[in-house]
């Protein structure tokens, strides 16, 4: 795989968003992340967060809904495939994540924010709100991985071989796998096969985070069909951990075919709890 695939499958989803839609390179000491921003100026903001693989384009199909009265800020995450550059200080483990994202919301201008991720980026995002509670309003997690749950066994073995010898064949093969019986979009799928053979990705893992302590309002979205865990296992621990959480499932949804699945469902719980 030719890195020059990678960008021009980037840049035929990033044709997809709204043609207002800014781009921004802000400067942190782990290098230069970007951002997808959109929506009213003056609008309360939203920083969203991806899986691993997604980039942060994969909110295509959020964006023109949650951009009519909040301004949104969509992330390529730190070590992974994406425009956001490595560079600095090294990412060495999790603390070095939220302190980069203390760096983002500094250089976005952001004190506070509404802070949602999806995936591996809605496990980043709980990290980060019990890092740093005073800046995060509210808190929506997307079929959240490595949170409330592990993964499921069969999950992982399915993604070994994507993990042990990543290639576009693979990473394609797992995710149509794992979305059995949803419409996915070609130009994200295109771009989520070709990340995996992008070369210095470092995505950092850790524990998972002490969500009782989470004191602002949560919002828990699951995927009925989630392969990667089980949603009712999922949700029975975040209704059961969260001082201040709403947790629902999104029916027909997998793992992967979020946030692309049912935006409208999807996009309507996201807007009336971000208020």
């Amino acid at each position: 795989m030719s890195l020059s695939a990678f960008d021009l499958a980037y840049d035929a989803l990033r044709a997809r968003w709204p043609e207002s839609t800014e781009e921004r390179d802000v400067a942190t000491p782990y290098g230069r992340t970007r951002v997808h921003s959109y929506g009213p100026p003056d609008g309360s903001p939203v920083v969203l967060l991806p899986g691993g693989s997604a980039t942060g384009l994969v909110w295509f199909a959020n964006a023109p809904a949650l951009g009519e009265r909040h301004r949104i800020h969509a992330v390529d995450l730190l070590g992974d495939a994406g425009r956001t550059e490595r560079g600095g200080t090294p990412l060495r483990g999790a603390d070095d994540l939220t302190a980069w994202l203390d760096a983002l919301l500094d250089g976005l201008g952001l004190a506070r924010t509404h802070l949602c991720g999806h995936s591996y980026g809605a496990w980043l995002a709980a990290r980060y709100a019990l890092h740093a509670p005073q800046r995060v309003d509210r808190l929506a997690l997307v079929d959240p991985t490595q949170v409330f749950a592990g993964f499921r066994p069969g999950y992982l073995l399915r993604a070994l071989p994507t993990l042990i010898r990543p290639s576009e064949a693979r990473a394609r093969a797992f995710v149509t796998w794992e979305t059995a019986g949803t419409h996915q979009d070609e130009t994200w799928l295109r771009l989520y096969a070709l990340a995996a053979g992008v070369p210095g990705r470092k995505l950092v893992a850790g524990g998972r985070p002490r969500t009782a302590g989470l004191r602002m309002p949560v919002l828990v979205l699951l995927a009925e069909h989630s392969r990667a865990h089980r949603a009712a296992r999922v949700a029975e621990s975040a209704r059961r951990t969260l001082p201040y959480g709403e947790v629902a499932v999104l029916p027909g949804a997998t793992h992967h075919s979020l946030p692309l699945t049912a935006p409208r469902q999807l996009n309507g719980r996201l807007m009336d709890f971000l208020g």
